[in-house]
Parts: structure tokens; sequence; C-alpha cells
């Protein structure tokens, strides 16, 4: 399995625009070896937000063909020269690959 993390700050109050953003309908759902999109915030009192965005991929090839499809490719080229919004303090990213995961246990009854 391989993992796109993103961690979106934004300043207070504007956490609902990043939520919308990548937890709406959208294209990369349809793509091949997409598993799921989750969409997180951190629990703070005040002050600027952080949201979290993790895509799970079945395999590193899935994630690199979708970043060269022309889908993907499009919807950046479409905000080209675009300002970034003014809530956004600052974005970082990255790639993981998925070593071990731990599922519940079912308990028989």
């Amino acid at each position: 399995m391989f993992v796109q993390m993103k961690k979106i700050v934004v300043t207070e109050g504007n956490a609902e625009q990043v939520i919308n953003r990548f937890g709406g309908k959208g294209i990369i759902e349809k793509q091949e070896g997409f598993i799921d999109s989750t969409v997180m915030v951190k629990k703070s009192r005040r002050g600027d937000e952080e949201v979290i965005v993790m895509i799970r991929w079945e395999a590193e090839e899935f994630w690199k063909k979708w970043e060269k499809s022309e889908e993907h490719i499009a919807g950046h080229k479409a905000n080209l020269g675009k300002p970034k919004p003014e809530y956004i303090v600052s974005s970082e990213g990255g790639l993981y690959e998925v070593k071990a995961v731990k599922n519940a246990v079912q308990q028989q009854i």
C-alpha cells in the first residue's frame, strides 16, 4: 500500500474550506488503485487549524499513474497563476510506503 499525506494549516475558522475541497466528490475515486481518502482536523481550542489529508493507493505505481493523468494535470492547470487562498498559512506533503497494518480482532460470540 502507498499513502500520500498532505498537511494544510489554515487560519482559524477555515478548515471547512479544505474539508470541502478534499472531502467532496471528485474524479480521484474513479482512478485505478485508489483505496480511499481521509480528511482529518487536529483538535485545537483556538488559532490556526491543521487539516491532514491521507490518500491511500494499492501501490505506488497507481499513484504515479494518477499524478501523470490528464484529469489530474488539468485540475492543476486550472489553478495555474491563481494566488493561493489567503486563509492557507502553510502546506506540505509526503509520500509513504506502508510497511505494517493492524486490524481489529473480531471476537466470536
